[in-house]
């Protein structure tokens, strides 16, 4: 397991180092080591633009009965705004679309509230 680990985060490495840092390219490296995944947790909290992208790469890396928890999916209730056109809840209504339509899933949303105010996070197991 250490030498998986270690293998994923060098390749990790050589993307950022290279310049080559998008999702997808991080990702590519990490699905391109031998060693690498399933897996039974993600976190996603990342840019929220995307989120979709994110949960996709997830999805793909998860065995059956693994979890995946996305952050800030409430954004002090902006996502419910039919008016809002900010970037970051535009992705995470394109989050929660993608998650709808995906059979291989179940997911729920949940609120949460602390110092910082009000946002929430999403919870969906891999069927």
């Amino acid at each position: 397991e250490d030498a998986m680990n270690q293998e994923t985060w060098d390749a990790v490495d050589r993307y950022f180092d290279e310049g080559l840092s998008t999702h997808e390219d991080v990702l590519d490296a990490a699905l391109a080591s031998e060693n690498f995944g399933p897996v039974d947790l993600t976190f996603i909290d990342a840019d929220k633009e995307n989120n979709a992208a994110y949960f996709d790469w997830a999805l793909k890396l998860s065995r059956s009965g693994a979890v995946i928890v996305v952050d800030n999916v409430v954004r002090r209730g902006a996502v419910a705004d039919a008016h809002s056109a900010d970037s970051a809840v535009l992705g995470v209504r394109r989050l929660v679309d993608r998650i709808a339509s995906e059979p291989r899933v179940s997911a729920t949303a949940i609120q949460t509230v602390g110092t910082k105010g009000y946002d929430g996070l999403l919870i969906a197991r891999v069927l």
